[in-house]
């Protein structure tokens, strides 16, 4: 038996699916997939190392994220997002993200060290001439994710994930400019300071300015 065959007979399908899914999300939201890109289901099941069918269902999955569409007869493509598409998500972000700090700045739930914690580690890997915009994402995701989460709101929590996936394939903080990316950093660590004096109008402002702040730096790359 061949290498390819036993890649092919592997009948863990969930464990491959799995597999699928986070290796071309990763991909598209680093921008290896840029917006347009045709996704073959035979090419990329060679590339994974996976037979067709885990990758067909990573599709499916990306596709009700809104990260891939799919064009009858014609197949799967990366999600091209236009300027207006980002407003769109800007704005609802600037809603629903400060409404979620008003709600954490009372919660008994919110970790205040652990919040304090991942903006410091932010201000670490900003750190260089090359700030790890990877590691900096995914610490400010978290750090997004547990304010929201101490709010006890599980629809708000899902509606903010579902809206903040899109931005996230722009890479906001590689838009930024180094003044841009001192203020966002700051604006953590003033947000941990308005939840320790459970200031409710501070934490929601901060962040409203926040969104703003991100939109700008996002939107020139957009409209470019």
């Amino acid at each position: 038996m061949t290498t390819t065959d036993h890649r092919r007979s592997d009948p863990d399908t969930g464990h491959a699916s799995d597999h699928a899914y986070r290796l071309i999300r990763e991909q598209i939201l680093a921008g290896t997939r840029e917006g347009g890109d045709w996704l073959r289901e035979g090419d990329l099941a060679e590339q994974l190392g996976v037979s067709r069918t885990p990758v067909r269902e990573a599709l499916r999955r990306l596709t009700a994220e809104g990260l891939v569409r799919h064009e009858r007869n014609r197949g799967v493509q990366v999600q091209a997002w236009s300027a207006e598409d980002l407003d769109e998500i800007f704005s609802l972000r600037s809603v629903l993200e400060p409404w979620g700090c008003r709600m954490a700045a009372t919660s008994a739930t919110l970790d205040l060290d652990l919040l304090d914690r991942l903006a410091h580690d932010m201000d670490d890997a900003a750190q260089g001439p090359t700030p790890d915009v990877d590691a900096v994402t995914e610490l400010n995701n978290r750090f997004h994710r547990l304010i929201l989460e101490s709010t006890g709101n599980s629809r708000l929590t899902g509606v903010i994930a579902s809206v903040v996936t899109v931005p996230v394939v722009w890479r906001t903080f590689s838009h930024y400019s180094p003044e841009s990316f001192r203020r966002s950093l700051g604006h953590h660590h003033e947000l941990v300071a308005a939840f320790r004096a459970g200031d409710a109008d501070w934490a929601e402002s901060v962040m409203r300015s926040h969104v703003h702040s991100a939109w700008s730096s996002v939107s020139d790359r957009a409209q470019a």
